[in-house]
């Protein structure tokens, strides 16, 4: 990041309507993308990508499942750290800490408030889930105050590979890890495949259309 976009993101993010929008964009993002994991969850239809090679990861390392997937984490906040401290922020440390808590509520909440959902249901979840994580994830990259350590790696690899579009990138990312899951013993559900091809082709539609239109204001 060269000096004068450092002054020009400086500017920005003291100037009380844009630290606002950007602040309410980043938290908004983090926290429903958080509860549409329990919807993703509840619909039992697999993990997300990322979480299913945390899943066979957890086949062959002999630690409890909430202390591997933090140290997971820790590593690659590390490489952010190393490689690109740009997208270090509020957002990353709301999802390492709070994001897990926020999911069991999700969780916990749903199946309080309707029970044990039929297929047509687990369906419906599944989309709500899906749709909800985009939209979310696309609003607090937007924001650029901070993303989660896996969101990083797709968004580092576009911004440096700039003939490749995030969108492809973020489809490798993800079948990368499908691939490392199910080699180490896990085995993906049609969700995790579904969340694969179209996450990252979801994003980059509610990138264009919501969030940049909701920090910059509409294209005249």
């Amino acid at each position: 990041m060269n000096i004068s976009r450092c002054r020009e993101a400086a500017g920005a993010f003291f100037r009380p309507g844009e630290q606002r929008r950007r602040l309410l964009m980043a938290l908004f993002g983090v926290v429903i993308c958080a509860l549409s994991v329990g919807f993703f969850r509840q619909a039992a239809f697999g993990t997300d990508p990322f979480q299913c090679m945390c899943n066979g990861l957890d086949n062959v390392i002999p630690l409890d499942f909430g202390t591997l997937y933090v140290i997971i984490c820790l590593i690659l906040l590390g490489v952010m750290l190393l490689v690109d401290r740009h997208y270090l922020g509020v957002a990353t440390f709301i999802n390492l800490f709070l994001t897990g808590y926020i999911v069991e509520f999700s969780e916990w909440a749903i199946h309080s408030l309707f029970g044990d959902p039929t297929m047509a249901v687990r369906i419906i979840y599944l989309i709500i889930g899906i749709v909800v994580m985009c939209l979310a994830s696309a609003l607090y990259f937007t924001a650029d105050l901070g993303v989660s350590t896996y969101d990083f790696i797709a968004l580092h690899l576009a911004k440096r590979q700039n003939k490749v579009p995030f969108r492809l990138i973020r489809i490798g990312t993800d079948l990368i890890c499908v691939a490392i899951g199910f080699a180490l013993g896990f085995v993906p559900g049609i969700g995790t495949i579904i969340t694969a091809f179209f996450m990252g082709p979801l994003i980059t539609v509610f990138n264009e259309r919501v969030a940049q239109p909701l920090r910059y204001g509409k294209k005249k």
